[in-house]
């Protein structure tokens, strides 16, 4: 944090405060009389408590100001104590910039700090009452605006009169954690001076204090968290869910005859072949005959690494006839092995049952933390298994090979990116792709976002005229440019405007966005704007909470699957109203 005007590198004393004088003398440096008693001194440790607490004007403006911002409007709702969270966080970099704008000032003027005078405070408090009501209350009707358009219900009174105090509790252990550092680096300044000169004490203390801190941050408290998250998941992986049995069928993984145990699959494994639509139900929705579908999957105990995992879930699908299927998926799974149902549900409703899906796991931590740090994993996994089957696919006579689909959501459309070079890859070696919900760092997404088609908006995008490549949030509301011919291999990208997986990244911090820029999507309000350091961390507390609003919004892709799947597969036989039945069945409707 930047050094406070009462603690700058010279350790000059501000302006209207004398400096210290040697013990031994009165007030003026003249000898004490020998009778005189001598003045109390207070205790060195509540001097430095005191100077720990005490603030200066300039980061106090600077913390009233970015904590105000903070209650514009992101992506998603937001409750109160989150909205606490971002405020304290916003308070102490705007605390940081303030202070290092006012020594950056007295640099220039080549003056000492100066000490704020009572009225000067007084104004602050005044300007702190009146600007931080006034935001709240503008962020109070904002949320509303949000929760409105999302069709959100829930909201915490408790928790919006708590945001202020968890505001100003961030805040002052952020401030403390920052000063901690300081008299850390004042230390290591202190101590490098026996050896080196002045100035190079400092630049060192600061890079030596930069480089612990970061290093007990990343290498410490990180590692040990997700060490930790990896032990609990693994636990949670070797349960089974409530309603899940081992299959009967020998077209499942884990069934009879399955070349990968049932045990070994892991709790999302177990989810996805012990359930799903069968040929009853298919062929009763559609009124024609139809098949079991085939599903595969391979879990992390089921071999020791990536290419051998892969290896064994083909193994396993072509043992259960998937090769021999209308239309075959691969499926990149999320974070720990899951598959989410709507997008294979739908997949095997409009294949009438004749298709077959295959996937793996590559971790045992959930969705959100895996985005942050099983990223080479699912990169592995996606390549090796689309290899796997590629391997065995284009080996069979071009007249019995099945139609070959790629799928996956958030990291799974991470991970199923890998296997490709871009456009004309996909288009060569595939029959359609559909992704939801692509993090901002896909390689492939944002090559195509990056090189959209001019005047095209980045929440839908059109590259090279939509030739191979489209982006929807609605499939049902038209999929631009509706007037170019979209003929060969279909490739969509399903992606909402208020899905913070899709616009999160560091780059936030300090540049703003073409998506904010340009005219907000259906579910984002206008109010929303692109403020430095505010809106990353505005975003990036949006991530947990991406999947906790209603379909349609955030990160949730359910219903959106039927019509993303009947865009990329055009199968034959189904009615607008057809589909519309499918995705009550798909996405029921909440009593």
């Amino acid at each position: 944090m930047a050094p406070d005007a009462h603690d700058s590198p010279d350790n000059a004393p501000p302006d209207g405060e004398k400096p210290p004088v040697p013990a031994d003398t009165g007030p003026d440096g003249a000898e004490p009389a020998p009778d005189t008693p001598a003045p109390a001194t207070p205790a060195p440790d509540s001097g430095r408590r005191r100077r720990s607490l005490r603030l200066t004007l300039p980061g106090c403006w600077g913390a009233l100001l970015l904590a105000c911002l903070s209650f514009t409007p992101s992506l998603l709702p937001r409750g109160g104590v989150l909205q606490g969270l971002i405020a304290g966080i916003s308070a102490a970099i705007g605390y940081g910039l303030g202070v290092t704008a006012a020594y950056v000032g007295r640099a220039f003027a080549d003056r000492e700090a100066r000490t704020a005078s009572r009225r000067s405070w007084q104004v602050l408090v005044v300007g702190a009452i009146v600007l931080f009501g006034v935001s709240f209350g503008l962020g109070q009707y904002w949320q509303y605006e949000i929760r409105r358009l999302m069709g959100v219900t829930d909201y915490n009174v408790l928790a919006a009169v708590a945001c202020p105090f968890v505001a100003a509790l961030v805040f002052l252990l952020l401030l403390l954690t920052g000063r901690g550092l300081r008299r850390l680096y004042h230390g290591a300044a202190r101590l490098l001076r026996r050896w080196i000169g002045p100035r190079a004490a400092r630049v060192v203390g600061w890079v030596v204090v930069a480089g612990l801190a970061w290093s007990v941050v990343s290498g410490v408290l990180l590692s040990g968290f997700v060490s930790a998250a990896n032990a609990a998941f693994s636990v949670r992986d070797t349960e089974t869910p409530e309603g899940v049995h081992q299959p009967t069928s020998a077209l499942r993984s884990g069934g009879p005859g399955s070349l990968v145990p049932w045990d070994t699959l892991g709790r999302q494994g177990r989810a996805f072949t012990g359930s799903g639509p069968s040929a009853e139900q298919i062929g009763a929705f559609t009124h024609r005959p139809a098949q079991e579908p085939v599903r595969a999957y391979a879990g992390l105990e089921t071999a020791e690494d990536t290419e051998s995992r892969a290896e064994r879930a083909v193994a396993d699908l072509q043992r259960a006839g998937g090769f021999e299927r209308a239309n075959l998926l691969v499926m990149t799974t999320t974070g720990s092995g899951w598959v989410d149902p709507a997008a294979v549900d739908s997949f095997e409703y409009l294949g009438d049952g004749d298709s077959a899906t295959v996937a793996m796991q590559y971790s045992y931590l959930p969705s959100w933390l895996s985005y942050l740090v099983d990223q080479s994993k699912a990169r592995a996994a996606g390549r090796d298994l689309f290899d796997a089957v590629y391997d065995v696919w284009s080996k069979l006579p071009q007249d019995k090979r099945p139609r070959l689909f790629v799928a996956g959501e958030s990291l799974g459309s991470f991970g199923g990116e890998t296997a490709f070079s871009g456009e004309a890859d996909l288009r060569n070696r595939t029959a359609g792709t559909l992704f939801a919900g692509p993090p901002n760092f896909n390689t492939l997404f944002r090559e195509f976002s990056d090189d959209r088609d001019p005047g095209s908006p980045e929440i839908e995008p059109v590259y090279k005229d939509g030739r191979t490549v489209r982006f929807t949030d609605e499939p049902t509301a038209g999929i631009p440019p509706q007037d170019a011919p979209w003929n060969g291999p279909r490739v969509l990208y399903l992606m909402h405007p208020s899905d913070p997986i899709v616009w999160w990244s560091p780059q936030l911090a300090l540049t703003e966005p073409d998506w904010i820029g340009e005219a907000p999507g259906g579910d984002v309000l206008d109010a929303m704007v692109w403020i430095p350091f505010v809106t990353f961390w505005q975003v990036t507390a949006d991530l947990p909470f991406s999947t906790g609003v209603p379909d349609g919004h955030g990160h949730t892709y359910k219903a959106a699957y039927v019509d993303g799947w009947n865009t990329v597969m055009r199968p034959s036989g189904f009615t607008p109203q057809d589909l519309e039945r499918l995705r009550v069945v798909i996405e029921p409707p909440e009593h």
